[in-house]
């Protein structure tokens, strides 16, 4: 998967910004995480006072079978995100407000495994009139952030940060498409699209994506 490619990347961008940066000064950190958006790493920057500001990328490919819009499909939640946080530390405590944008590269893909005929926008067809569904789903290609952490270190230099937050993905962008042998009937085609629109209207559930992470950090 090429996210790893790019989490590899981001990470070794992270060491050498930090090892730029004075070691007396621990401005700099880098750190690894876990969490609903997947697998990341961050680099994060706090020469302000209560303000840092972090960068970073996540990914992960999570595969399931499950029933969408009344159709069974194997799918894939392939997640690929890069992001910027600017985030507001209280002071005398670990609580902290964030902010950020987000490059979003996450999308459901899904193919259908009906073991029989279908139903298609409430119309019945057999399984060679309709062949194989093949769906891809993804959203805004630039996501807004917002979400809250708590930050627990030793000694200013090792220790974990928690975020709860929403990523605003905006309306998902849908496909639909079927190889069987009423795939270029007209009619057949406007039951599709009636199908396309009510796994849209699903998809609508991940406008507002959670996020919830767990990080090891270490500051320089």
């Amino acid at each position: 998967m090429s996210i790893f490619k790019h989490i590899a990347g981001a990470l070794l961008l992270a060491i050498l910004a930090s090892g730029a940066a004075n070691a007396d000064d621990s401005e700099w950190g880098v750190g690894v995480k876990a969490g609903t958006l997947g697998l990341g790493v961050e680099a994060r920057w706090s020469g302000l006072p209560y303000i840092d500001f972090r960068l970073g990328a996540n990914g992960y490919s999570y595969a399931d079978d499950g029933t969408q819009a009344n159709v069974l499909y194997d799918g894939d939640l392939d997640l690929e995100t890069f992001f910027v946080t600017g985030n507001f530390h209280f002071p005398l405590t670990p609580f902290r407000l964030t902010a950020g944008l987000f490059a979003n590269g996450n999308e459901f893909n899904l193919v259908s495994a009906e073991p029989g005929d279908f139903i298609i926008g409430g119309d019945p067809y057999t399984a060679g009139e309709v062949g194989t569904l093949t769906s891809n789903t993804s959203f805004g290609s630039t996501s807004p952030y917002i979400g809250l952490g708590f930050d627990f270190e030793l000694f200013g230099k090792a220790g974990l940060n928690f975020d709860l937050g929403v990523l605003l993905q905006g309306d998902p962008d849908v496909t639909l498409v079927a190889d069987g042998s009423l795939a270029n009937d007209p009619g057949f085609q406007a039951s599709l699209e009636a199908e396309r629109l009510e796994l849209e209207d699903e998809m609508d559930d991940f406008k507002a994506y959670p996020v919830i992470s767990l990080s090891f950090v270490y500051n320089f």
